[in-house]
């Protein structure tokens, strides 16, 4: 119960959101503009992203060389964390992405990638009870809702469509089909562990409305648990436990230079209903200890009695029933302003022109809906175009885990081929046992103008 957690957002990928024109860009917003005939990701290799992040903890809270104790440590370490502190980790990968154009005006495209996401919360009060005990704390009742994680693998099928309605208003939309081969959570734990003084015996434990669900699919068929981890790669592809999910996006010029874009992704379920094993906890119980009696001629097995009313009042079972999660609903918005040279770029497969400025500078905001509550973030950004083939850009966040996160990207096109780059937190590349969080995003993709 304590080590699930510690295994590890959505990610907010704030600056590769509406960045040069890039495909992975309608992933992000299935509304962003696009000015090819048609693109063609590198297989594997289209997009890659990774971002792994803790809030309220760094690995030199633990390893720092200082000369304190490191049980001194890891006591301090315990005291400053919460119950909303959590370790996320976040990996995504295209295994195929394309897309054509219809006509003047729709876009269309399609891939399929795969995800891990992983977040975990910080047990504060399961910990303080099992690392300290109860004999410092009579009276506190131990909130057993704090054990919340989810973890999940999916393959993600998708087919999206952006429309130019008129030379202001892009929109877009995309379905997906979603393949979770692994996933692991908890789902509406609540129940409190509280010691009083007794009346019958020194002290008296009360186990109150004690409901725990551990909920698990992909993992284990038929009591025995997965031998070949590469069926969680191979199954991806709709051999999963089956979901639908639905991303919305949009484009808005307010005045030439003036830029207003928002998306709504991942808006949809999966309904886990392969290799399912769930492990409930329901009941009450209180507990003032045991009298023994000394009767040699009849000896009782005092704690045989005791686990069997137990079990009796506080059951623990295990079931294989299906069960339906949301997943992690992500929504962003950004007001970019243009300025600098105004440039030209044509048009290959209708002739015309798109006029566009050397830089720009912004506002966006990202917000992931969360189990315990939504994560947010926001971003300030520059955007430099140097040539209509080289691009770049640098963002300055603010979130959960850093006041100080500065990214880049770059974007660059060598004939039909397209590359880009981005780094987050680039400050703490220099020292990455005191970051707080990291993410990497790289992809190559051929896109025929």
């Amino acid at each position: 119960m304590l080590l699930t957690p510690l295994g590890a957002l959505t990610q907010n990928k704030q600056v590769l959101y509406s960045f040069a024109e890039n495909p992975q860009t309608l992933l992000l917003n299935p509304g962003a503009e696009t000015n090819y005939r048609f693109h063609i990701g590198v297989p594997l290799l289209a997009g890659f992203s990774t971002e792994i992040a803790a809030k309220n903890f760094k690995l030199t809270d633990l390893f720092s060389e200082d000369g304190i104790d490191f049980n001194t440590k890891i006591f301090h370490l315990l005291n400053k964390l919460d119950a909303e502190d959590h370790l996320k980790l976040n990996m995504q990968i295209d295994v195929l992405n394309a897309g054509f154009r219809l006509d003047d005006k729709t876009y269309v495209s399609f891939g399929f990638y795969q995800e891990l996401d992983v977040i975990g919360y910080w047990p504060k009060d399961v910990v303080t009870f099992l690392n300290e005990g109860n004999a410092s704390y009579l009276n506190k009742s131990f909130d057993l809702s704090q054990v919340v994680y989810k973890a999940d693998f999916i393959g993600t099928l998708h087919f999206g469509v952006s429309r130019k309605v008129n030379p202001k208003l892009t929109l877009g939309g995309r379905f997906k089909i979603y393949s979770s081969t692994l996933n692991f959570e908890t789902r509406n734990n609540s129940g409190t562990i509280t010691t009083q003084l007794g009346a019958n015996n020194i002290y008296t434990h009360y186990l109150n409305t004690i409901d725990l669900n551990f909920l698990s699919a992909g993992l284990v068929e038929d009591n025995e648990y997965l031998e070949n981890p590469m069926d969680l790669i191979t199954k991806s592809f709709l051999g999963g436990s089956l979901g639908i999910g639905l991303d919305f996006g949009m484009t808005y010029h307010i005045s030439p230079k003036l830029e207003f874009t928002g998306s709504i992704t991942d808006f949809g379920y999966i309904n886990y209903s392969k290799r399912v094993q769930n492990t409930t906890v329901k009941g009450d119980y209180t507990f003032e200890g045991v009298n023994f009696l000394f009767d040699p001629s009849n000896p009782a097995n005092y704690w045989a009695d005791l686990n069997a009313d137990f079990e009796e009042k506080v059951p623990r079972g295990n079931n294989t029933n299906s069960y339906t999660s949301w997943r992690p609903a992500k929504v962003n918005a950004a007001l970019k302003y243009s300025f600098g040279d105004e440039r030209r770029s044509k048009y290959c497969y209708d002739n015309t022109f798109k006029e566009f400025y050397t830089d720009a500078f912004g506002l966006q905001i990202h917000t992931t809906m969360r189990p315990l509550r939504p994560q947010f973030a926001i971003t300030g950004f520059y955007e430099k175009t140097f040539t209509e083939k080289l691009h770049a850009k640098v963002t300055y966040t603010v979130d959960d885990y850093s006041y100080h996160n500065v990214g880049v990207g770059i974007s660059t096109q060598l004939g039909s081929v397209s590359l880009f780059g981005i780094a987050d937190n680039l400050l703490a590349f220099k020292n990455l046992a005191n970051a707080s969080s990291v993410s990497f995003q790289m992809g190559i993709n051929l896109i025929f103008d």
